[in-house]
């Protein structure tokens, strides 16, 4: 059974200008410990893609399955549990500024209903394995873009999630960055996370994914 299954999936927009097609007849199946491609140029529909997806946007036609489970036939609560399965990576890092390094890993630990020992304890260990546990007490506003991706992946790892979306996560990174934003990734397919990689530049899929839809 594949992780996620997209059977089909149209979606369709009604404007002052008429219908805008952002989706039409999109088919794909991710596997456990793939990292699997989505390339396409802006506007493409990408992150409509990920968006129904994860039925924040639900699809005009077709069907999206999560092992197996169709996300269509569940309720609103059922729903919101099953996202959790679901981690996102942004360009944008969505951070909180005023935090340190490990209060924004810790906070999603603490929304578990997490005590403060034991998610910080669970913080650092993510944050090890991003390699800032050195930087446990720094603030994001000191650390550069790469490594302000990696707390962003840290505090994603923290819900563990089945499968991690990055979605242009290399718009603001330096190559040596991106470089190493891949080897993390590779390191998650290799422990069984399935990863998602949305992006517009070819070179980036090569090096990374295993396979890969062009939009």
């Amino acid at each position: 059974m594949s992780e996620i299954e997209i059977k089909n999936v149209s979606k369709k927009y009604e404007t002052k200008d008429g219908t805008v097609e952002a989706l039409k007849n999109v088919s794909l199946s991710i596997e456990q410990g793939d990292i699997y491609g989505i390339i396409g140029m802006s506007g493409a529909g990408k992150s409509t893609l990920v968006r129904c997806m994860n039925f924040l946007e639900e699809p005009t036609e077709g069907q999206v399955l999560i092992k197996g489970r169709t996300l269509g036939s569940l309720s609103k609560k059922e729903l919101r549990k099953q996202r959790e399965d679901i981690g996102m990576i942004f360009q944008h890092f969505n951070l909180l500024m005023q935090k340190s390094v490990i209060d924004n890993v810790c906070f999603p630990l603490y929304i578990q209903g997490k005590k403060k020992k034991e998610a910080r304890a669970k913080a650092l260990e993510l944050l090890e394995i991003v390699g800032l546990q050195d930087r446990a007490k720094a603030y994001p506003a000191q650390l550069s873009g790469g490594q302000k991706q990696r707390i962003a992946i840290a505090g994603v790892l923290a819900m563990s999630p089945e499968c991690i979306v990055f979605d242009e996560p290399t718009a603001v990174l330096t190559p040596q960055e991106i470089d190493e934003l891949m080897e993390i990734m590779r390191s998650l397919a290799a422990e069984g996370k399935s990863i998602l990689f949305i992006t517009h530049k070819l070179n980036e899929i090569m090096a990374v994914a295993d396979r890969c839809t062009v939009l």
